[in-house]
């Protein structure tokens, strides 16, 4: 059993996610490309986003700090602290509104 802390992680990728030129900062915090799930910890300085992709398969963003705007087409969820979002099968961005953190959930298909 492996036990990791999600609020010092937080705060250590939004430091990183402040300061860097890309306003991002993820990490993988469970899984892997060799595993069904995998989770990873995204922090986004306010204002900057990750740009439209494709669903990688069954996902959920569940808000950990801060507000985020999720897209898909022409429709936008808000997710702020505590929030589960469920991400859509179709081409989507992420937005952070200010400063967040979120847990990025993915099942990926077998």
């Amino acid at each position: 059993m492996q036990k990791l802390s999600l609020d010092a992680r937080v705060r250590e990728n939004l430091a990183r996610a402040t300061t860097s030129s890309t306003g991002r900062s993820a990490e993988t915090v469970y899984g892997g490309h060799e595993h069904t799930l995998r989770q990873t910890l995204i922090a986004l300085r306010a204002g900057s986003s990750l740009a439209e992709h494709e669903s990688p398969g069954e996902a959920t963003v569940l808000v950990l700090h801060g507000r985020v705007r999720l897209h898909s087409g022409d429709t936008t969820w808000e997710g702020m602290t505590g929030d589960l979002l469920i991400v859509p099968a179709a081409r989507h961005s992420l937005e952070a509104i200010e400063d967040a953190a979120a847990l990025l959930t993915v099942a990926k298909p077998v």
